[in-house]
């Protein structure tokens, strides 16, 4: 399962690489929202009790997704700027994105538009009182005035910069420019092909010119008229896709450098989990994370044919669990200890991707 970007025909220059401070602030207000999923991160930020209450109520826009005007797709130096190009947006499309929360939940119907569409309105409501009292009060109050609750929420993200995040862009932005940088040369360079080396979870067919991100979950955009990459410092293990109709395509993802933890495949992590789901593999597992044994070895202490083994065994080498070494004329294997580790992890990032 992937999310592809159609990028036929699209020169090279037309990709913007910049980063962006209300890209960045929406992230951080993620990470706030749900300190469960960023622990790591979430301890070295807190807001004020009143800044909390407005994260909590406007929570639908950067809860489980985020709106899609919290990407812009031609970023500006100042999140005052950025915001200045929100407030351009007409009503319709501003609530639409407001409202979205149902792209985590349902297939939303080809146009969403809660301002002129019963159903649609009764659909983004539903979702809304799903996540709570506070959130339902909010979506009321957007679909009854929006353009007060617009003010509200573009108050509450500049009060944001004054409190705490003013500190942590001027933190993470030279490290960030430095890395759009690097891939605007790359591009530059090499053409689309570079994009493949941002993470291992992206893929670039140059033949096709298609982008693809490896994530749980089938949606595609078509980016023939441009393309922005965001990095940042704050959004692993999300890579997040703008691929809603009518907006253009932008890709948050998180700077190399910023997340010691390796990406994974969905690929590579079905291989991992199908491997260490065999009752014999698992007991191989149990052996070998005890130290190196060869296939003879395990032959005889789980009573199996030497053949059996060396099936199962080169199983558990390609899903990357084992790591082999010779000496003479002997082969032994053992657990790689820091990949089982890891695999919870990695299972809750490639979900959260």
């Amino acid at each position: 399962m992937v999310t592809s970007v159609d990028l036929s025909g699209l020169p090279a220059d037309r990709i913007r690489v910049r980063p962006s401070p209300l890209a960045e602030l929406g992230a951080v207000l993620h990470v706030l929202a749900e300190p469960q999923h960023h622990q790591d991160t979430a301890t070295a930020l807190a807001v004020s009790a009143e800044l909390a209450g407005e994260l909590e109520e406007f929570s639908l826009l950067w809860y489980s997704g985020r709106a899609d005007f919290l990407f812009p797709p031609d970023p500006r130096p100042s999140l005052r700027e950025e915001l200045d190009g929100v407030d351009r947006l007409d009503d319709e499309r501003w609530v639409a994105a407001a409202l979205a929360a149902h792209r985590a939940t349902s297939p939303a119907p080809r146009t969403w538009s809660p301002l002129s569409d019963a159903v649609v309105r009764e659909r983004a409501l539903a979702a809304a009182r799903a996540r709570g009292p506070q959130q339902a009060a909010w979506a009321e109050r957007v679909l009854a005035d929006p353009a007060t609750e617009r003010e509200r929420v573009r108050r509450f993200l500049l009060a944001c910069e004054s409190a705490f995040f003013g500190a942590v862009w001027d933190r993470v932005r030279p490290a960030l420019t430095e890395e759009a940088d690097r891939r605007r040369f790359d591009l530059a360079r090499e053409g689309i092909g570079a994009l493949g080396r941002i993470s291992h979870a992206i893929g670039v067919d140059t033949e096709r010119g298609t982008l693809t991100i490896d994530k749980l979950q089938d949606q595609s955009a078509d980016g023939r008229d441009g393309l922005t990459l965001i990095p940042s410092a704050y959004g692993a293990p999300h890579m997040t896709i703008v691929y809603a109709t009518g907006w253009q395509p932008v890709l948050h993802y998180p700077a190399p450098g910023w997340d010691p933890r390796p990406v994974l495949r969905v690929e590579e992590l079905d291989a991992r989990l199908t491997a260490l789901a065999h009752p014999l593999r698992l007991r191989f597992c149990r052996t070998l994370a005890r130290g190196p044994h060869t296939t003879g070895e395990l032959a005889d202490f789980w009573q199996v044919t030497a053949p059996e083994v060396s099936r199962h065994l080169a199983v558990l080498k390609a899903a990357g669990l084992l790591i082999s070494a010779r000496r003479g004329r002997y082969v032994t294997y053992r657990l790689d200890i820091a990949a089982c580790t890891g695999l919870g992890q990695q299972l809750v990032d490639v979900l959260g991707r």
